[in-house]
């Protein structure tokens, strides 16, 4: 497990495998001339499994069953369970915790606590909201592929995390990097443990996040 743990600051630029998050099948409807990509129904039955039933109640048969398709088309699309239910994350994250953070800008006004906290709370807010989502994340970074989820969550959230810290000394954003990844890590293992509720994540980020603007954001202001 200690081998998925990746910093803000790494594989930003790595390539991303696999197929296409959640926008299309690879089946159509056909309407005229025109055919036009349909939402995967497979990946809304996996999400639905994930969040009722848990991770050990996708199988591929009930999926399909659920589906009303055959274990064949779901070989054709996804290869194997893992890459299914990894696709199946890459949707939900897409629309749930990603698509926040591009919809957002960095005021000029906006301190270093509010605006790293402002990236923090959209990450996690859906993660509240949807816990066994968290849980069955946490797995799947360990199956393999899980690499996968680590790349596209950091494409998304390094470029939010930078343009919040952009002017900060290069030290003091390398400092907030490894202290909180390493606070993440933590406390998304506790987590999936279940020895702390996922309510108690963004209170203690939030601590740790004023302990750790505190002196930058009182300077700035005085200045």
């Amino acid at each position: 497990m200690c081998c998925n743990r990746v910093t803000l600051g790494t594989v930003t630029r790595l390539p991303t495998y696999g197929k296409g998050v959640c926008k299309v099948t690879t089946a159509a409807v056909q309407t005229g001339d025109d055919m036009k990509p349909q939402r995967d129904r497979i990946l809304d039955i996996v999400v639905e499994l994930l969040e009722t039933e848990g991770y050990d109640a996708v199988q591929l048969r009930e999926v399909a069953r659920r589906a009303r398709t055959s274990l064949a088309t779901i070989y054709k699309r996804y290869g194997t369970r893992d890459e299914l239910i990894l696709a199946a994350l890459e949707c939900w994250m897409a629309e749930n915790r990603y698509a926040g953070l591009a919809a957002q800008t960095h005021r000029a006004d906006e301190s270093l606590y509010d605006g790293m906290m402002r990236v923090l709370r959209t990450i996690f807010e859906p993660w509240e909201r949807h816990p066994a989502m968290l849980k069955a994340y946490f797995r799947a970074r360990s199956a393999p592929g899980g690499q996968r989820l680590l790349r596209r969550g950091l494409d998304a959230v390094v470029p939010a995390a930078m343009e919040v810290q952009a002017g900060v000394d290069t030290s003091l954003v390398q400092d907030h990097d490894n202290i909180l990844s390493s606070l993440v890590y933590g406390l998304l293992g506790r987590f999936a443990a279940d020895e702390i509720e996922i309510t108690e994540i963004l209170p203690t980020l939030d601590r740790a996040v004023h302990r750790l603007t505190s002196a930058y954001d009182s300077a700035a202001s005085e200045s």
